[in-house]
């Protein structure tokens, strides 16, 4: 079992927004424990690297390209993918907007639509498309990226971190309904991670060095540090987990230094 605990072999995984950031970074490294991913994003020529890197390093990768906003495009996804590898064993929602930065009042509500509509409402809408098919072979995973937005309050990310709350109850629910087939659902909550989506925060100097600074590992995270939270909750190392939402944030939200030297 110990060899075995991280072996994706044989499994089938979708990642939304893999063309990027945290996204690409799972998708790498789930298919070098040996899972067949399907990289998905909304433009196939964002794909199209992600998908010839892993295949030049030994691994099985496919691009489907997929507008989460869009109901039918989400269908697609999981047919086509089921067409091509027979199922989906592992779905990870990653793909998020935040169209605005400033405080709840200030927002308009399209924005605010969209923020729910992309974060929340299309993870529904997926989940409950690939739920019937991987219950029938057996069992699977489901993991949605939310963050610790969604665990703290904020005077700038109010409505962001709504929609990322919304996406640990949408876990918890998954994990009691579908756990009698052998699906578990987990969230990942990362803090502060050095992607393109979050440049707006890491590349000010103001925020991304006082984040640094409150944080007890002193500095911000890295893609790699949630992809392998991943593995482990799709692979066997996480059989018994389900309903929970994992925390990768370097320390911030259990107390910053200035809040441990006070």
């Amino acid at each position: 079992m110990s060899k075995n605990l991280f072996d994706l072999s044989g499994k089938v995984a979708v990642i939304t927004g893999s063309s990027r950031g945290i996204g690409r970074a799972i998708a790498e490294a789930m298919a070098a424990h040996g899972a067949k991913v399907v990289i998905s994003s909304r433009k196939p020529e964002a794909c199209a690297p992600v998908a010839e890197a892993i295949t030049k390093a030994g691994g099985e990768a496919i691009v489907i390209p997929c507008h989460i906003g869009h109901k039918e495009q989400l269908q697609a996804l999981v047919e086509k993918t089921t067409a091509h590898w027979g199922g989906i064993d592992i779905l990870v929602c990653n793909a998020a907007v935040n169209p605005y930065f400033g405080p709840s009042a200030g927002i308009p509500d399209d924005a605010y639509d969209r923020i729910m509509g992309a974060n929340v409402r299309s993870n529904f809408w997926l989940c409950n498309m690939a739920l019937p098919g991987m219950a029938a072979r057996g069992g699977g995973a489901i993991i949605v990226v939310s963050s610790i937005a969604g665990l703290r309050g904020t005077p700038l990310l109010a409505v962001y971190g709504l929609s990322k709350a919304a996406d640990m109850q949408l876990v918890r629910n998954i994990a009691v309904e579908w756990g009698p087939k052998n699906i578990r659902a987990n969230c990942l909550a990362p803090g502060l991670i050095r992607t393109d989506f979050a440049r707006a925060l890491w590349e000010n100097p103001e925020i991304g060095e006082k984040r640094s600074r409150d944080t007890p590992l002193l500095r911000i995270g890295e893609p790699d540090e949630v992809a392998g939270a991943a593995v482990f909750l799709a692979a066997p190392s996480g059989s018994f987990t389900t309903g929970q939402t994992i925390v990768i944030d370097g320390g911030v939200t259990i107390g910053s230094l200035i809040q441990a030297a006070g």
